[in-house]
């Protein structure tokens, strides 16, 4: 003990606990705060782009992207396949893709994509949301057997499209499968959500 009467080892623990406690306190106040930083779930759902590696889809192949809570399918399609889209003009809606809100201005022809072999849809169906299932097989005998040449088909109310989600006559979908907002940050990386005109 000093000759002033104070303990100093004392002093130098309370001192050192006070530290801690404080410290620890402000990580508790700031952890929060921080992380409030991040984009919530629904931020991320209401639009975060999504990137996509298209080299690793082989020919005829199909895979199901999630965007905006909503499946998105990324096709890579055959030279055979995208030959074939406009034999199927005079079976379809709207084989031009004239009735608006079904793709970006950008987008246009026959393939309905920025790459002919590259097939960027949004996979709801037009007519209540559905999922349509991919049919790539040619004369499926359940979807017109020779005039199918492949494509989706949704099983709840019996619509079709094609292999450019362009949508058949005579079935209750009203327009063609929507092509959503997307872009190419190289010759690979597909981004899903950012318009190709603001890239």
């Amino acid at each position: 003990m000093s000759s002033d009467g104070v303990n100093s080892g004392r002093r130098k623990f309370l001192t050192a606990a006070t530290s801690v406690v404080g410290a620890a306190g402000a990580v508790g106040v700031l952890t929060p705060f921080v992380g409030s930083w991040n984009p919530s779930a629904k931020a991320k759902a209401a639009g975060a782009p999504v990137k996509f590696d298209v080299s690793k889809l082989a020919p005829g192949e199909m895979k199901n992207v999630e965007w905006r809570g909503k499946p998105v399918y990324v096709m890579r399609r055959t030279e055979e396949q995208i030959a074939a889209l406009s034999s199927l003009d005079s079976q379809l809606k709207d084989p031009d893709s004239e009735i608006a809100g079904s793709q970006p201005d950008y987008i246009s022809g026959t393939d309905r994509s920025l790459r002919p072999e590259i097939l960027v849809i949004e996979g709801l169906c037009t007519h209540l949301g559905c999922a349509p299932k991919f049919r790539p097989e040619v004369g499926a005998a359940d979807l017109g057997g020779d005039k199918w040449l492949g494509g989706f088909f949704c099983p709840c109310h019996g619509s079709k499209f094609d292999l450019s989600g362009r949508v058949y006559a005579g079935v209750p979908a009203s327009k063609n499968l929507i092509v959503p907002p997307y872009s190419y940050e190289d010759d690979n990386v597909l981004v899903i959500g950012i318009d190709a005109e603001a890239a």
